[in-house]
Formats: structure tokens, sequence, C-alpha cells
């Protein structure tokens, strides 16, 4: 009768140590899924970045005002019938 019961502590033993030790454990089951929902909140970040350029593009495709724009923003360009002027305040010290 204690071997019987000394086999089936090791059995217990054995079994319980697959549960929180080694491949598929209970730790590395919270740990997956942990990586899991930081990986879903960066793909949800990348996505609205990958639709505000898909934007971009089509009102680049489309006409001459968003092209226009983005040189008048990033390039500083000014149209031929247009006059420029740079307003620079002064330092507040």
């Amino acid at each position: 009768m204690r071997i019987v019961a000394a086999l089936l502590l090791l059995v217990l033993f054995l079994l319980q140590s697959r549960l929180w030790l080694g491949d598929g454990s209970i730790p590395e089951v919270w740990r997956l899924q942990h990586a899991v929902k930081e990986q879903a909140s960066q793909n949800e970040a990348l996505d609205e970045r990958n639709r505000a350029l898909a934007a971009d593009v089509a009102d680049l495709r489309q006409g001459q005002e968003a092209i226009e724009e983005r040189a008048r923003r990033e390039l500083g360009m000014v149209g031929a019938d247009e006059q420029f002027y740079l307003v620079i305040e002064p330092d507040e010290r």
C-alpha cells in the first residue's frame, strides 16, 4: 500500500511539475498572452499610421491642391502671384 501511495505521489509531482515548469506551463501561457496583447496594440498603431499614409497618397493622386499644400508646408513654396512676408517676433527674455 505504501508503494502505491508513493507512486501516486510521484505521478502527482511529475504532473504538477509539467504544469508549472517547461513548455506549455502556466507562466509561459501568461507571458505569451501578454505578448499577444502588446503586439495587438502595436499593430493597431501601425494600422492607424497606414490609414493616414493611404489617405495622403489618395489626396496626392487626386489633384494639385494636396501637392501644393504639401509643397507650401514642407518646402516653403510661394505662388507666382503671391507675396511672402516673414514676421520675426523678438525673444521675450
